[in-house]
């Protein structure tokens, strides 16, 4: 059994990696940390846990003690764990801050549709942010055969829990119920680590991403839509997109409009090219916590352990 230790454990993602890990079957949950909740029992935070695991978070801990510790703590606070002390010889590590996305200091950015050979080969693993795994999606099968040229147009509409946890004025349920607003026009975070990337894949990359994030009255989701010139027509973007995706286990190209009740609830990517008059328009729906976050740690994790990349991953979909 692979040994696994959780910093950081009280918010969404952490609640996500937890019930994934509960019953991967290869993993022992050794400790799930918490400073603001130390004693209590990870279901009085994670009310879905309760009959699923008895442990409770902690305030001490033992890195000797395990294989692969995920840091789920705010952004920032990955780097100043580490400042405090130093990582036991052969622990493994995956990160769920953008804190190493640069992959700085021996880190792999995690996105293993990319990159699962040089994530197998790691140590460290830096998780993607939840924008960029919906958008790179969308975009890597064009980057890697050199069609990126001009702007590219990004709609994308989230789900409240992107915003984590701590109580905001703009996740309170009196004003995110049917409303819909506009955040972080053309300067979201998550466009340095989508620019860095695509320019690693199509060197000497011009196409300006115009992101337009908005907040949607739903609570898990990421629905994006990606607009730019294409020459190519809808047989041939489509095949470009499918040979790319053919040895992915959890991205599917789909041959008709796709919507977010396919993925909310799993570690599925779908996305759905279509050709209009020169103009490339492509749907890409995740769910935030699992694709986007958790679920893509797990998977990354596989492949640091040399397990199949689906295991402990085979969720299913909440169709209605």
């Amino acid at each position: 059994m692979i040994r696994a230790g959780i910093i950081g454990g009280a918010g969404y993602t952490a609640g996500e990696l937890i019930r994934i890990l509960v019953f991967h079957p290869q993993i022992e949950l050794v400790f799930v940390h918490s400073e603001s909740n130390a004693g209590n029992a990870l279901w009085e935070v994670h009310e879905g846990l309760l009959g699923d695991t008895s442990m409770h978070f902690c305030s001490e801990y033992d890195l000797e003690s395990i294989d692969v510790l995920f840091l789920c703590g705010a952004h920032g606070k990955s780097r100043a764990f580490w400042e405090g002390q130093p990582c036991p010889a052969g622990l493994k590590v995956i990160d769920m801050a953008q804190d190493f996305r640069d992959e700085s200091d021996g880190y792999v950015y995690g996105l293993p549709e990319w990159q699962a050979g040089k994530i197998a080969a790691a140590e460290k693993v830096a998780n993607p942010g939840c924008f960029a795994t919906a958008l790179q999606l969308a975009l890597l099968p064009l980057a890697a055969a050199g069609r990126l040229h001009g702007e590219i147009h990004v709609t994308a509409v989230t789900g409240s829990t992107g915003a984590g946890v701590k109580p905001a004025a703009t996740t309170h349920f009196s004003w995110r119920t049917d409303n819909l607003s506009t955040y972080k026009v053309f300067n979201h975070q998550h466009l340095l680590e989508i620019g860095r990337n695509l320019s690693r894949i199509q060197p000497g990359l011009d196409a300006p991403i115009r992101f337009i994030p908005m907040r949607g009255d739903f609570a898990r989701g990421i629905f994006a839509t990606l607009t730019l010139a294409c020459d190519l027509d809808q047989e041939a973007v489509t095949a470009l997109y499918k040979d790319f995706y053919a040895e992915a286990p959890f991205t599917w190209v789909s041959d008709r409009p796709v919507d977010l009740k396919q993925v909310v609830n799993t570690n599925k990517c779908v996305v759905y090219p279509e050709m209009h008059d020169g103009t490339l328009v492509v749907t890409s729906v995740i769910d935030n916590l699992l694709k986007g976050a958790s679920g893509q740690a797990v998977q990354n994790m596989n492949l640091l352990f040399g397990l199949p990349e689906t295991t402990g991953l085979k969720l299913k979909a909440s169709a209605f």
